[in-house]
């Protein structure tokens, strides 16, 4: 059950480091960001890449607290 939970994990922070660098990509050229790009709307693929962010967060903190209970 262990290793299920761990492969899980790792599985899940690869997917968010892919589209952490997805978001970042769009941001342009700025190594610390555009302040122009800072009061714009997401929308689109942008909002959906978002939101999506959000929820593989929340995954990955309920696996990670599973997982501490789990080999508690």
């Amino acid at each position: 059950m262990d290793t299920i939970v761990n492969i899980i994990m790792i599985v899940i922070s690869l997917l968010l480091i892919g589209i952490i660098l997805m978001q970042v990509k769009g941001q342009g050229t700025a190594l610390f960001g555009a302040a122009e790009s800072s009061y714009r709307t997401r929308r689109g693929i942008e909002l959906i890449l978002f939101r999506f962010t959000i929820a593989l967060v929340a995954v990955f903190i309920g696996v990670s607290i599973a997982s501490a209970i789990i080999t508690g």
